[in-house]
């Protein structure tokens, strides 16, 4: 289990560092989580019949000191060890450092099941994203591709 002074450890260089475009005034750092995981990509036709990659969810392991402390998956999810969990829903991006970076986002939480960490979670800011972004055509509708990613997620609340 995370501790409180493992959460706010970094907790105002982590907020200091992020874009404005993903920033949550007003909101105090709970948990700092690493994910390692990847992004999975289905090859789709768009409006005008072109196929191309398009994402279609996460799957990812949370960790806190090297530990697995829970998992990241579609919806979004995010679910802690404790079976507290959280949904979000994006309500702002900035890009991430390169072209294959996916983007650093800011999730508003839409939903929480369980009690524990994660139940009082207001905002979910995705930072330090590296990998993720899958190039290139794709040839069959309906084939899958994961492209590997990491990035940090803080969890915020209100006050």
């Amino acid at each position: 289990m995370v501790t409180l002074s493992l959460c706010v450890a970094g907790a105002f260089s982590a907020l200091a560092q992020v874009p404005d475009a993903i920033a949550a005034p007003g909101e105090r750092q709970i948990a700092k989580l690493h994910a390692e995981g990847a992004q999975v990509y289905e090859c789709k036709a768009d409006a005008s019949g072109k196929l191309t990659w398009t994402f279609r969810e996460p799957i990812a392991t949370l960790m806190a000191d090297g530990k697995t402390v829970g998992r990241h998956y579609a919806g979004p999810n995010w679910e802690y060890s404790d079976g507290s969990a959280v949904v979000g829903k994006v309500t702002g991006n900035a890009p991430g450092t390169t072209a294959k970076d996916i983007p650093w986002l800011r999730l508003e939480a839409a939903s929480h099941r369980g009690s524990g960490m994660l139940s009082g979670v207001t905002t979910v800011q995705r930072i330090n994203t590296v990998g993720g972004t899958l190039g290139g055509t794709c040839s069959g509708a309906g084939t899958l591709q994961s492209e590997p990613y990491s990035a940090d997620y803080v969890f915020l609340r209100k006050g």
